[in-house]
Parts: C-alpha cells; sequence; structure tokens
C-alpha cells in the first residue's frame, strides 16, 4: 500500500488540502494557495537537513625567537594554579585571579608569541577611579569593596585572545505574521495573516575575540568589549614592562566551538533584524557556512580586582584600552537592617509627629 503524503503550509503549518476548482493546494487555515509543483519542490528543500559547517585554519602566534624571553619570568599561584607572565622586575605580587600570593618558578619557557598586542591607555589611576565610581553612593555595599588598600590592589593583566576571521553564509527561514484587528457594533475582530520568509546572503567578521584563559570567565570578557583593533601593533616583549600577561591554557582549536557560536548568533540576528513589518517572526531554520577561517594570536589589556567576601569571590574587570568597567556588588545585610531600622523608625517618629500636630489643631 502506497504511503499517504501529507503537505504542510509553508505560512502557518497547517495541512494543505487540493482545490479541484483552482486546480491547486490551498490551506484552510491561512487560505493561501500554491501550485503544486512549487509546494513539491518547497517541501523537497525544508527536508533536506544541511548541517552547519564551520572549519578554521587556526595557525595562530609564531615562534619565539632566541633572546625573545631573556627577560621573562613566569610566576605560579599555588592556589588556582594560574600561570602568568612578568619581566624580571616584578616583585612580590598576588595572583589576579584569586589574590594569593604568587611564586616565580623561573625562566620563562614555551607557548606561541602574540601575533599583536594592544597596549594599555588606562592606567592604575584611571582603574582605581572607575572602582571608586562604581561604588560611589552605595552606602549598602560592604566596606571591604570601598577599602583604598583593597583598591589599591587592582592589576593590569595583559589577557590570551584568539582572534577568529571567517566568512559567513547564510541561510534562515522564517515563520511570521500579520495581525490586523477592529470592531463593529458587536463584535472585536482579529485576522491574522502567515508568511514564509526567507533571508539568505553573507557577512564577513573580522577578529571576533575569544580568550584563552580558563580563569578569566567567558561572559565577564566579553562585557567589557569591544576592542578597537586599530590601536593593535606587533607583538613585543616591552609591552609587559609594569604589567602581567596569563599564559594562554586554551589553544585556538578548543576555542573554535565559542567562536562558531559567537559567528552563528551574529549572523542570525543581523538577518533577523532585516525581517521587518511583522507583528511574530519566528525562525524556522538556520544553516550558516563558513569560509576563509583563520585565527590570530593577540594579547587585550583588563585591569582586575578580585575581592573575597563571605566565602564569595567578586571579580571587577575594566578594559585597559577603553575604561569600560564591570562588576556585581553585594549587599552587606547587617547594614541593610540597620538601615531598614532606621527608615522605620524615620517613617514612625514622621507619623507620629503628624498625629500630634492634628491632635492640637483639632
Amino acid at each position: 500500500m502506497a504511503d499517504l503524503q501529507e503537505f504542510k503550509c509553508p505560512c502557518c503549518g497547517g495541512s494543505i488540502e487540493f482545490n479541484s476548482d483552482t486546480q491547486k493546494m490551498q490551506c484552510p487555515y491561512c487560505d493561501t494557495e500554491f501550485d503544486v509543483d512549487a509546494l513539491k519542490g518547497y517541501e523537497d528543500e525544508s527536508k533536506i537537513d544541511t548541517p552547519d559547517e564551520m572549519e578554521w585554519e587556526t595557525s595562530a602566534g609564531t615562534q619565539w625567537q632566541e633572546g625573545e624571553t631573556d627577560g621573562l619570568r613566569v610566576y605560579v599561584c599555588k592556589s588556582c594554579g594560574g600561570e602568568i607572565v612578568g619581566d624580571e622586575t616584578l616583585g612580590a605580587t598576588s595572583c589576579p585571579y584569586c589574590d594569593n600570593p604568587v611564586v616565580m618558578t623561573g625562566q620563562f619557557s614555551g607557548s606561541l608569541k602574540p601575533d599583536y598586542v594592544i597596549p594599555f591607555k588606562k592606567d592604575k589611576e584611571d582603574a582605581k577611579k572607575a572602582m571608586r565610581q562604581h561604588t560611589k553612593g552605595k552606602r549598602l555595599v560592604p566596606k571591604v569593596f570601598k577599602d583604598e588598600n583593597h583598591i589599591d590592589e587592582i592589576k593590569g593583566v595583559y589577557v590570551p585572545f584568539w582572534l577568529f576571521d571567517a566568512d559567513a553564509d547564510a541561510n534562515i527561514r522564517y515563520k511570521a505574521t500579520k495581525t490586523h484587528t477592529w470592531s463593529d457594533s458587536n463584535y472585536y475582530y482579529t485576522r491574522t495573516s502567515f508568511f514564509a520568509v526567507h533571508r539568505s546572503g553573507s557577512i564577513g567578521f573580522e577578529r571576533v575575540p575569544v580568550d584563552g584563559s580558563t580563569k578569566m570567565a567567558d561572559d565577564l570578557m566579553e562585557s567589557i568589549e569591544p576592542y578597537d583593533f586599530a590601536d593593535a601593533v606587533d607583538f613585543k616583549t616591552a609591552y609587559l614592562s609594569g604589567y602581567l600577561a596569563d599564559k594562554y591554557d586554551v589553544d585556538a582549536d578548543d576555542s573554535i566551538t565559542r567562536a562558531n557560536q559567537r559567528i552563528k548568533n551574529s549572523t542570525e540576528q543581523a538577518f533577523a533584524e532585516t525581517v521587518e513589518g511583522y507583528s511574530s517572526v519566528i525562525p524556522e531554520s538556520s544553516t550558516i557556512k563558513l569560509s576563509s577561517g583563520k585565527a590570530k594570536y593577540a594579547l587585550y589589556p583588563v585591569w582586575l580586582l578580585n575581592t573575597n567576601w563571605k566565602g564569595q569571590k567578586y571579580v571587577f574587570a575594566m578594559n585597559g584600552q577603553t575604561g569600560k568597567f564591570v562588576g556585581n556588588l553585594p549587599l552587606d545585610k547587617a547594614a541593610y537592617k540597620k538601615w531598614l531600622f532606621g527608615l522605620t523608625g524615620a517613617i514612625s517618629a514622621a507619623v507620629f509627629a503628624i498625629s500630634f500636630l492634628l491632635w492640637w489643631l483639632f
């Protein structure tokens, strides 16, 4: 027995029937009509499950030349295991990720040499000022976050980033609706029209950043973006003088998944913004293929301050180029209770004073 084939409406998803009067396929739900051949072609195309194709050439970074690392030393945090790089003049310091002391383990070796670096444009005073501004006027923030000695511990760190270039070819389909409402003396009416919307095209991406450190939260690093690559220069060890540099522990190949997701999300968002004039738009299918994919290795400047309070770690970060500052502040519950008690007392006193005044007047 032959299988019964059911056609779905590309607009609303309802089952389509053949109309013998018009000799066309017609949706009884949205009244859209289709030629049989055109509908069959659409069905065949929609059944093709084409996966995203995202291939990369990841020969980022270069080998160090003889003598380039002579003035660099490696420091290891015994608490979190972080490895940071500094010059030989760096004195006693603490880990920028967990604030515990770090120990120098010897001469820097291994890892790839960065292709680029964006030098710090914001100095330590700029970072301290941003931290003070972040806590200004917040009376219920624990005192440790405002302590000048603690704020002075903020550190400038060059964070490793893999920068991905690619061209994205996208083919995306949407289900969209337009709704029109009106009324007469007896009823309210709503008419909903359904549409199948198709978008295809290409977008070029340059230097999509993915941090190469497991010690840096991806959302934290993305929240201080963007960086202006116009300030990037070819890497030289002289730029590390007076600052720390994190050694990458996530290589370019292992960063591809994150890069793919960022490019896919940005592509889908850009295409969705072109679908206008509808009451609702729902993505139905999306296929993205990348070409000319390659990666470079760079160091980006970040000011970091870690604060431990009641067993929780709070990280504050500032873009060392633009000054964009992010970080969450906790609520001191003891201070909140005092503030609430004082506010309640003030309100009670005010109510009593008003009541007494009314009694005295009347």
